[in-house]
């Protein structure tokens, strides 16, 4: 039996031989644990920001679209009042082409008499006239909060891109972990030897949770909402230059077929590309919350072992 007993701990000494002191392993703990809460403080607090900063986007792209649709609806309208201050014109000065069956329902629409018809040509350019003023502003904001959602989309880009794990926290985490293992094996020896260990497995075991966070998470969800918000600000970009084009007099004043069929085209690539601007902005947001959510279950971790090592 002491022949075993030798042989034993003669088996077990060069291993003894590299662990650490229970005294020893509590500071070495203690010092690559402590303050990783503090980092992930502040990663949870940029995320929140972001979350803040991409929901504005997400807004202004909205009402971008909805501004849009609004000056569409404008702009359908002051064509048809164009279309009829023609045909008026026309009928005043002799020329109308059209054929008696549309010359009847011209007339039946309008229930007024041939005179009374063009008597109303002032009346109908005043109301194109506010028209093209309404539909104009309204091109003016759509532009603007593009643009608003664009610089948005951009500061969610860059607070996204470096709002993750770097590889200074990530070694300390790691290093946490490993002070941990290192900290169980003191334990055990320190069993045997007969010392109080309760403190240091409470120690143990509240820090060793680090071995089950998913650290990883919080970046990949950063990379999304980086590449989200740089789809958004493409998108919106595209969108306020597009915008100030159909916008802009020279492609208003065109009153060709031609003309109007490019305004046209272009008010709707604007109004598609704010559109997407926001779906973009919104699937960042998302990323960001979850973001959040991995930072939070990690911090969880960090603040529970800073607390018991104190």
């Amino acid at each position: 039996m002491f022949l075993s007993v030798f042989l034993l701990l003669l088996f077990l000494s060069p291993a003894c031989a590299d662990v650490l002191s229970l005294d020893d392993a509590l500071r070495a703990t203690y010092s690559a644990c402590v303050g990783i809460d503090d980092n992930l403080a502040e990663l949870k607090k940029m995320a929140g920001i972001n979350t803040a900063v991409t929901s504005v986007g997400t807004g202004l792209n909205v009402g971008a679209t909805v501004v849009g649709v609004v000056k569409a609806g404008k702009d359908a309208d002051a064509e048809k009042l164009e279309k009829l201050i023609k045909e008026l014109h026309e009928m005043e000065d002799g020329k109308a082409t059209a054929t008696d069956d549309e010359m009847e329902s011209f007339l039946t629409e309008f229930e007024n008499s041939y005179d009374a018809a063009v008597a109303e040509i002032d009346k109908y350019e005043s109301e194109l006239d506010t028209l093209n003023k309404q539909s104009k502003k309204l091109g003016n904001w759509r532009t603007g909060l593009v643009a608003g959602g664009t610089a948005t989309n951009v500061a969610g880009a860059i607070i996204a891109g470096k709002n993750k794990v770097d590889d200074d926290l990530q070694s300390q985490i790691d290093a946490c972990r490993k002070s941990v293992k290192n900290l169980k094996d003191s334990i055990m020896q320190a069993r045997i030897s007969g010392t109080e260990v309760s403190e240091a497995n409470e120690i143990a075991s509240v820090c060793g949770e680090y071995d089950y966070v998913d650290v990883s998470k919080i970046n990949n969800r950063g990379r999304g909402a980086m590449i989200s918000s740089v789809v958004g600000a493409t998108t919106g970009a595209a969108g306020t230059v597009t915008s100030v084009v159909a916008n802009s007099d020279k492609t208003r004043n065109d009153n060709t077929d031609a003309g109007k069929n490019k305004e046209k085209s272009l008010n709707t690539a604007s109004n598609v590309l704010a559109g997407a601007s926001g779906l973009a902005s919104t699937t960042a947001t998302v990323f960001n919350a979850t973001q959040i959510s991995a930072i939070k279950k990690v911090a969880s971790v960090a603040e529970k072992c800073t607390e018991v090592l104190k």
